[in-house]
């Protein structure tokens, strides 16, 4: 099995003061979280709404949950009661959901903007022109149920380096230049994985989602058998 500890302990190592970790346990058992718990480690981050809220269930009850990944609008009502925050808020529709679930739960939800930079079409997130549109529309500011807490994106996975530092360094600038628009609230910019988070330091990430380099690689398929079941 996997050193969980000693693999989170190297890769805390690496991160600045000020940079947090999201621990990325997708199709990783509870086996596999719970070292790193135990090892001081307080936010996990899931992709799937169903696999989160089993996992929020089973675990202990001050764990961080964050999502990470793709959210249907459908799926949004699984997580809403406990979900610390939603990286991937990449819609005004899916937005408008949040905040109704939010409000049906007595909550306010942090959310960050998700802004497509990858060179890659099967991305998700805003074009940084429709954000922005959308942001000085007010429709954002007017709802009651979801805080923004800043901007989440993705690099274009390649070996280019100088294309994925592109990338943060867009992401850096379109965090800064949306502040102007929120309060001091909006303080988080979520970039840099397990392959590209030591370029993403370079670009003023506050925030890291890493899981491969310490959990391992995934089985997907047996993830998916389990799920099934």
């Amino acid at each position: 099995m996997v050193d969980v500890a000693k693999n989170l302990k190297e890769v805390l190592g690496h991160l600045p003061e000020g940079v947090e970790l999201v621990a990325i346990s997708k199709y990783h058992p509870n086996e596999y979280i719970l070292p790193a718990y135990e090892a001081g480690q307080r936010i996990f981050g899931e992709s799937r709404p169903q696999e989160l809220a089993a996992k929020y269930e089973a675990l202990p009850k001050d764990i961080e949950w964050h999502m990470i990944g793709h959210l249907q609008t459908n799926k949004v009502k699984l997580i809403a009661p406990f979900v610390a925050l939603i990286h991937s808020a990449d819609s005004e529709r899916l937005i408008r959901v949040i905040n109704d679930e939010a409000i049906r739960n007595g909550r306010v939800i942090d959310i960050l903007l998700e802004i497509h930079v990858a060179d890659e079409e099967t991305k998700s997130g805003w074009t940084y022109d429709a954000l922005l549109k959308y942001v000085k529309s007010g429709a954002l500011a007017a709802m009651k149920g979801v805080r923004v807490r800043g901007v989440m994106g993705i690099a274009t996975y390649t070996s280019n380096e100088f294309r994925v530092r592109l990338d943060f360094e867009l992401l850096q600038q379109y965090k800064k230049e949306l502040e102007a628009y929120f309060d001091s609230s909006f303080d988080t910019l979520s970039m840099g994985m397990s392959d590209d988070y030591p370029l993403a330091l370079d670009y003023g990430t506050t925030m890291v989602r890493i899981g491969s380099l310490i959990f391992g690689k995934r089985d997907y398929a047996a993830a998916e058998k389990e799920a099934t079941v």
